[in-house]
């Protein structure tokens, strides 16, 4: 029962995070299930990864649609994508030593927090996109593409892939930051880690029942922060979301 209060209101905080920023919520869960229930990177991983198989950002991407900032195109471009890859990158990750992976898992999210600061862009002002800007000619071939980038690590590192869709949005398509967000949601809205979550559990690193509190609490969590990263400043959004990264990647 303890670690059922654990993981549901680890599931609650992830998922605040995940309404917040568009991110499934594994770099939230993997790295808290490695510290505070001392779980192997691995079965860390293959958890979140469990957790996030079912909509449980449905409630949040219904708040986003509701404000239009959903672009139910481009979702569908990149969970399609999404679908096809996870398996790779479960294959990866099992096929890596635990110590070596534990390495590489702390380096990635590390340098996504970077990303999400604007190391990588210094020198190099953004033009300010509109929030009401048209992304509907975004050419469905590089949403794919996005998605099969985003499913390898999402079937890697156990996240939804939201981490590296929003900033690809915004970078390289020209989303505004809300609509990105939204638009990560709904792609993750469908089991888009299923190949993955099968290959772990043949392998015997995921116990389902440790998964399921999780994606209670990410369902109910996911809800409030939607509410709140609407009446945030797209500038807030990728600050916080920069420390945490950057957090979490340290913690790894």
């Amino acid at each position: 029962m303890d670690n059922f209060l654990v993981l549901l209101a680890l599931g609650l905080g992830a998922g605040v995070f995940s309404g917040l920023f568009g991110i499934g919520g594994g770099i939230v869960i993997v790295p808290a299930l490695t510290l505070l229930l001392a779980f192997d990177t691995k079965t860390a991983v293959a958890t979140s990864l469990a957790a996030l198989l079912l909509p449980v950002g449905i409630f949040a991407v219904l708040e986003y649609r509701r404000k239009g900032l959903l672009d139910i195109r481009a979702s569908a471009w990149v969970a399609f994508g999404l679908v096809l890859t996870t398996i790779i990158g479960a294959e990866i990750t099992l096929a890596l030593p635990a110590a070596l992976f534990k390495q590489a898992y702390g380096v990635f999210v590390i340098i996504m927090g970077l990303r999400f600061l604007g190391v990588f862009n210094r020198g190099k002002p953004a033009a300010p996109i509109r929030d009401d800007a048209d992304t509907s000619g975004t050419p469905w071939w590089g949403l794919f593409a996005l998605g099969l980038a985003a499913g390898v690590l999402s079937g890697m590192f156990g996240i939804g892939g939201g981490i590296v869709i929003v900033p690809a949005l915004v970078g390289f398509f020209g989303f505004p930051h809300k609509r990105a967000v939204g638009s990560s949601l709904g792609a993750l809205l469908l089991p888009v880690g299923l190949l993955g979550v099968l290959r772990y559990a043949a392998a015997g690193t995921l116990d389902v029942l440790d998964a399921a509190p999780v994606a209670i609490g990410l369902a109910v969590g996911a809800l409030g922060g939607a509410r709140i990263a609407i009446g945030l400043s797209a500038a807030h959004m990728k600050r916080f979301m920069a420390r945490f990264s950057s957090w979490s990647g340290s913690g790894s």
